[in-house]
């Protein structure tokens, strides 16, 4: 009963944030003098209006929940990776040079540039980690202070030594991946790739994991209470380390999938100007770190952003609008994990356990 409980929460919670986010969007739409219904109704068309836009929603939350998955892994463990765009950045570039340089058919290198941006993103990731449990660095600046040596970084590689200088661009990009192994369409003439299936798949595993795994019980029970866990004999440092590079991974596998399903090479810049990671945190969040209620909540953001472009398109209301929608999307979340703190600080204080 709890299960099933906690499933309909992590699925009803980033509806109600929606709902209330639509509601403060009306206010700010009346503001501008622009109709609440022509405005909505444009939104929804440009998310869901038909076929194209339908996939092109799909594909955007595709890295979203790729991020946001890995997020909740972290999160579930209680352990706050903040560092997915940096990580997600790093998988991207080891995606797209693997891809380049490695020999072999198309779908050796489709496979061997998945697990080079999975591997690249985990262990930047677990250094987080190996830092936080080997000399106690705080895991949140660290992997926020982390994100920038990796944006910087990949950005000089494409930059430099493996800028595309092919053509006239003046772009800071690498060359185009052989499209013998970019991933297939799901739909002809759409933008929606293969890397969806992966998502949903890997929706899938990680809950059955969590929930259903020895290894997922530790991780619930150290994110849950970490002295209990440590009295049960759960060694604090090596989950955070497996964790931290397990959650890059995650991140890791975003990037690839935009490298190989969407963009066919590394574009400096483009992962982070469309705050995939930050979008697939905010999903986490939203669900409460329970992996199908982040793919949903994924879904949702997505179709704010594609749908907010629609509107702007055919509409005379400001893309900010959907901008507005996602900031009340934040605080509805902030106000959740103060209420959270309050109730647990009022507990401790009436059976005098720390909190």
């Amino acid at each position: 009963m709890d299960k099933v409980k906690e499933s309909l929460q992590s699925l009803i919670q980033p509806l109600l944030a929606v709902v209330v986010g639509l509601l403060v969007g009306a206010i700010a739409i009346l503001i501008v003098g622009g109709d609440i219904f022509d405005t909505y109704r444009e939104m929804w068309k440009g998310a869901f209006g038909n076929l194209y836009f339908f996939t092109n929603t799909l594909a955007r939350a595709t890295p979203i929940i790729l991020v946001g998955l890995g997020v909740a892994l972290a999160f579930r463990a209680g352990f706050f990776n903040m560092g997915s765009e940096g990580q997600m950045v790093l998988g991207a570039l080891s995606a797209a040079l693997t891809a380049l340089y490695i020999p072999g058919p198309g779908w050796v290198k489709m496979i061997a540039a998945i697990v080079a941006g999975m591997v690249a993103a985990g262990l930047w990731s677990a250094f987080a980690g190996w830092l936080d449990s080997r000399f106690g660095m705080n895991l949140l600046i660290t992997t926020l202070l982390l994100n920038y040596i990796a944006t910087l970084f990949a950005g000089y590689m494409v930059a430099y030594p493996f800028k595309d200088r092919t053509g006239s661009s003046a772009l800071s990009q690498t060359q185009m991946i052989d499209m013998t192994a970019i991933f297939p369409k799901l739909i002809k003439g759409m933008t929606l790739h293969a890397g969806f299936i992966i998502a949903i798949l890997a929706t899938i595993a990680l809950y059955l994991f969590i929930r259903y795994t020895t290894k997922g019980y530790e991780i619930r029970m150290m994110g849950g209470n970490p002295l209990f866990a440590s009295y049960g004999g759960v060694n604090r440092g090596k989950l955070m380390v497996i964790s931290m590079f397990v959650s890059g991974a995650f991140a890791g596998l975003a990037g690839a999938s935009e490298v190989l399903g969407t963009q066919y090479r590394f574009l400096d810049g483009s992962l982070t100007a469309a705050n995939y990671a930050w979008s697939g945190i905010m999903a986490t969040l939203l669900a409460n770190s329970n992996p199908i209620g982040t793919a949903f909540a994924s879904i949702l953001l997505a179709a704010l952003q594609t749908g907010g472009m629609g509107m702007e398109r055919n509409t005379d209301v400001p893309l900010e609008i959907s901008s507005i929608i996602q900031a009340v999307l934040i605080l509805f979340i902030s106000a959740k994990f103060t209420i959270s703190f309050i109730k647990r600080k009022k507990a401790g204080a009436k059976d005098g356990s720390a909190v």
